[in-house]
């Protein structure tokens, strides 16, 4: 790891030699996926790469060899990995709220030398002193020593949250729940819709469930809205199997517990501040399901799966921070994406992973990425240049190939589209004596083959079709895409796919020049609501002040509610 610092100011990445060169490379590029592969017996080899477990393959993206030099040479006159290795040096890189950005210190080892010390605190001895607290805590509930007010264990763990704090331990569980191995299964509640609150505790029973609160200041309207509404189910529903009055604090006290480092508030709520675990402002939401946001993974798939998927994020951090340049998997990819967006002008880029666990890793990647890299202005309160952010979206295969993928295959569109896929079956199921997750891997390979090279008339014409409907049979090719396997999806590739994911974010917001580690975009809409409360309640002063548009759908939402 290089120790050059970073630059003060973001380069502008248009003014940049290695930008000229990409646009009139870009202008000069010709030829096909199909001519590149035939003339190029190694491209394969030379655009594959190894990461941790995963295997990635470039090969099937527009570029050439001297395509992927020249993203290399622009990374390099951005400043790339200068402000990689500021980021986790500790140096306050999220500029708008002068804060550092240390998601990669949540998963390093216990021990690690030299030690990490940021603004006066050993960073290490604080991460692993909570992950300690947490699984002790884990253990308790996990082993029947933790039990709900009435004695009887935990069977259901409840994580209210919403954004980071919820979308990762959501997508963690689903992935990892073929490991929850003891008894308890969890739930996750986030959107204030009382319905998300109501379906989700409709067939629980409160005295085995267990109700983990996810807010750093304990103050985020839905986080906490929710919360008070599941209070209020749990202690409903304990009166009604004969918990009094006067155990109602015992009862908080036993079935709820808390991620946040507002102790006060926390109390308040009837939370015992002992089963509070807390986190830090160097982590962002999005970026935090390694933190004390995972409680709920700890607790529903144990602590040793959590430590593993920890390792995991490790060992993708150490090969972003180590590999050289044209073997840095996250580099490479980050670099491509730039390619796509700024010369290529894709507009989105789908991720299809061929597992029916990932089913929510595109929903965790869209906020990870569009919530880092949607913005118009660069970190030093400058307007952007070019291009920024991409519109993340996908779905599980083989799901997607009967919905949206005609419009990646033969539409007017450049969709970039990474694939996602393990070697090893989760479920090894045979359909007589047909190995199913073999049949599933074979459309796996085949999306990508035909999205590369298309078909022609001429094969068209040979498969006995003619006339009008040869153009329609026709598939252009050249439609990029990524592939990545793995053995299997373990705790440990899964977090070497998220930190992956992470760091793809990062490269692509260090050359845009932006801060991918704020948010304020999100922060208009909530402050408006909180202002617009009055006049959907029916204060007609408030009413008077809105615009006509927002007057007119409050009209029709009071004149409609029953």
């Amino acid at each position: 790891m290089t120790e050059n610092t970073a630059p003060a100011s973001p380069v502008d990445p248009t003014t940049t030699d290695a930008w000229r060169a990409l646009e009139q490379h870009d202008a000069e590029l010709y030829g096909s996926l199909r001519e590149w592969f035939e003339s190029d017996p190694e491209r394969t080899r030379k655009h594959s790469h190894s990461a941790g477990d995963l295997f990635v393959d470039l090969s099937k993206n527009l570029v050439t060899d001297e395509t992927v030099g020249l993203l290399l040479r622009l990374a390099e006159e951005t400043g790339v990995l200068q402000r990689r290795d500021a980021m986790v040096r500790g140096e306050h890189i999220n500029t708008t709220e002068d804060r550092a950005v240390l998601h990669t210190a949540l998963r390093r080892p216990a021990g690690a030398s030299p030690a990490l010390e940021v603004d006066g605190q050993n960073i290490d001895e604080d991460v692993h002193s909570t992950l300690d607290r947490i699984a002790e805590f884990a253990r308790a509930v996990r082993s029947g020593e933790w039990t709900g007010v009435t004695g009887k264990r935990i069977e259901t763990v409840v994580n209210i949250g919403i954004g980071g704090s919820d979308l990762g331990p959501v997508m963690v569980y689903e992935a990892l729940r073929p490991l929850a191995d003891a008894g308890i299964s969890a739930r996750f509640i986030s959107n204030i819709d009382p319905t998300d609150v109501a379906q989700t505790t409709e067939d629980l029973d409160p005295e085995t469930t267990l109700v983990i609160v996810a807010s750093k200041t304990f103050t985020t309207l839905e986080t906490i809205t929710n919360a008070r509404l599941v209070r209020t189910w749990l202690l409903d529903g304990l009166a009604a199997k004969g918990v009094g009055e006067d155990r109602r604090d015992d009862a908080v006290a036993k079935h709820f517990a808390a991620v946040s480092t507002a102790l006060d508030k926390v109390e308040e709520f009837g939370i015992d501040p002992k089963n509070a675990f807390g986190f830090w402002d160097w982590v962002g939401g999005r970026y935090s399901v390694d933190s004390a946001i995972g409680t709920s993974l700890a607790i529903a798939l144990g602590p040793e799966v959590f430590a593993e998927l920890l390792a995991g994020f490790h060992t993708m951090d150490e090969h972003f921070l180590t590999a050289a340049p044209e073997e840095n998997v996250p580099l490479l990819m980050g670099m491509l994406n730039i390619w796509n967006v700024n010369f290529l002008e894709a507009e989105t880029h789908a991720v299809l992973p061929y597992s029916q666990l990932l089913h929510r890793f595109p929903a965790y990647l869209q906020q990870l990425t569009m919530e880092s890299n949607g913005k118009s202005v660069r970190w030093d309160g400058t307007a952007v240049t070019c291009e920024t952010g991409e519109i993340f979206w996908g779905e599980p295969g083989t799901n997607g190939q009967h919905a949206f993928y005609q419009l990646i295959h033969q539409g007017t569109r450049i969709i970039p589209a990474d694939f996602i896929a393990f070697a090893e079956p989760n479920h090894p199921l045979k359909d007589g004596e047909t190995d199913v997750h073999e049949l599933f891997l074979a459309n796996f390979f085949a999306q990508t083959k035909a999205l590369a090279f298309g078909r022609t008339a001429e094969e068209v014409e040979a498969g006995g079709t003619e006339g009008a409907l040869v153009p329609a049979r026709m598939f252009s090719g050249d439609r990029p895409t990524t592939s990545i396997m793995a053995p299997k999806l373990t705790p440990s590739t899964l977090g070497q796919l998220i930190a992956l994911y992470e760091h793809i974010t990062f490269v692509q917001g260090a050359v845009w020049g932006i801060n991918s580690f704020d948010q304020w975009g999100v922060e208009l809409g909530k402050q408006l609501a909180k202002d617009l409360a009055p006049a959907v309640s029916g204060d007609q002063a408030a009413m008077e002040a809105e615009d006509q548009s927002t007057r007119a759908l409050i009209e029709f939402y009071r004149g409609s509610r029953r």
